[in-house]
């Protein structure tokens, strides 16, 4: 991940301040020399994988960038602010995501 934010600077630089798919599909496009449309799927693929992953109550772990882990949360009572009325709230699954030691320290920097 780290190339696709130095490769995306030589470019002109952050447009709008977020990593797309087309920019990941362009850098694995200039990294490995795949053509854009082999690129774009091959990142088509990997995200694919990664949300069917999820989907089926997996946890992903990508190493040295961090873990999507799925939690369930029970049902518990919430508030309404402006009225102050109790309002049941519907046991869920949630995902999170939690950045590897090595994202954190690069983050920190």
């Amino acid at each position: 991940m780290a190339d696709a934010g130095v490769a995306r600077a030589q470019d002109g630089g952050l447009h709008s301040g977020t990593l797309t798919r087309a920019d990941l599909a362009d850098v694995v496009h200039r990294q490995l020399g795949l053509s854009r449309a082999e690129a774009a799927s091959m990142v088509e693929r990997l995200l694919f994988h990664m949300c069917h992953a999820l989907s089926e109550g997996q946890n992903v772990k990508i190493s040295g960038f961090g873990s999507f882990i799925l939690r369930d949360k029970g049902e518990r009572v919430g508030r309404n602010p402006k009225t102050g009325i109790e309002v049941p709230i519907a046991p869920r699954r949630v995902m999170t995501f939690r950045a590897s030691q090595m994202m954190r320290e690069k983050i920190a920097k």
